[in-house]
């Protein structure tokens, strides 16, 4: 028997920033359409019951301390068929170092081939190469008919339901240990499986005709230029078309071959072995 665990949290923000750009005219049906596109990534910080306990000032000094973690932009270079996507990175305005635990569960350079169906991830975990390849992630978009403008561009509105965990899939939570040992702890033919469901609300605009969008998002009729899901609200906030530049796309080659299930379970059994040797004393997280 299967439950279906449906999660529904879509996060509204103000993000109405200017959209900057820089268009030069061209002939879309040309073969060496190309672009980039700059996001602006906020997620929402929950701080729970432990948060409850905190004042004002501290709850301010813990979002400072967490702003790298919180809020990142990000570049997607594309032309018709391929695009990479990855983080813009920035030094820590604290430490003035880079996020380096952070690294270990956050998305690599990834590439996508909207024609042969393949996506290609780098990702590093504690001090290794991986090179995640696999194929993109279905997704059945929903058009609501609800329309807005994104700086200059005229955005239609589209939805869909998309496994919480396929989402993430580079990430890791105690919670994902946890139901990872719970399932193989069940016996029996009849085992409750739960499928967290995450809603997203895409944004894309015709006007530029081709199918990508950041992280795992794509196969719209235009550019995706704002998408939410869950506690995370990205914006696209410049456009450059048919730059002048010289801009290459090129899959990631290094690293050790997985996919993103062996990927997830490296990462899980990894963390296990970590907690274990620490005397379990994680479990409670």
């Amino acid at each position: 028997m299967k439950v279906f665990l449906i999660k529904i949290s879509i996060l509204v923000l103000g993000l109405l920033i200017p959209l900057q750009s820089n268009f030069v005219k061209s002939n879309d049906s040309s073969q060496d359409f190309k672009g980039q596109s700059y996001y602006m990534s906020k997620t929402r910080m929950d701080l729970g019951n432990w948060g409850a306990r905190l004042s004002e000032a501290q709850k301010k000094e813990v979002a400072a301390r967490m702003q790298s973690r919180l809020e990142k932009t990000y570049i997607l270079t594309f032309n018709r068929e391929e695009s990479m996507f990855k983080e813009e990175e920035k030094l820590d305005a604290l430490s003035g170092a880079t996020d380096s635990w952070g690294k270990n569960f956050t998305p690599g350079a990834q590439y996508k081939n909207v024609k042969t169906n393949t996506q290609i991830q780098n990702q590093e975990f504690y001090g290794k190469q991986f090179l995640v390849k696999d194929s993109l992630q279905p997704i059945t978009w929903k058009m609501s008919g609800e329309t807005k403008t994104i700086g200059k561009y005229n955005c239609f509105k589209a939805t869909a339901l998309i496994p919480s965990n396929e989402l993430t899939w580079y990430a890791f939570s105690w919670d994902k240990l946890r139901t990872k040992e719970k399932t193989e702890s069940e016996t029996g033919d009849e085992k409750e499986e739960l499928v967290e469901m995450t809603q997203v609300e895409a944004w894309f605009t015709p006007q530029i005709p081709v199918g990508h969008g950041p992280l795992e998002y794509w196969g719209l009729a235009g550019l995706i230029l704002e998408v939410s899901a869950g506690d995370t609200t990205m914006l696209c906030s410049k456009i450059i078309l048919n730059t002048d530049d010289d801009i290459e796309i090129i899959a990631p080659k290094k690293g050790a071959e997985v996919t993103k299930l062996e990927y997830q379970d490296i990462v899980l059994n990894k963390m296990k072995e970590f907690r274990d040797n620490r005397g379990g004393r994680s479990r409670g997280r």
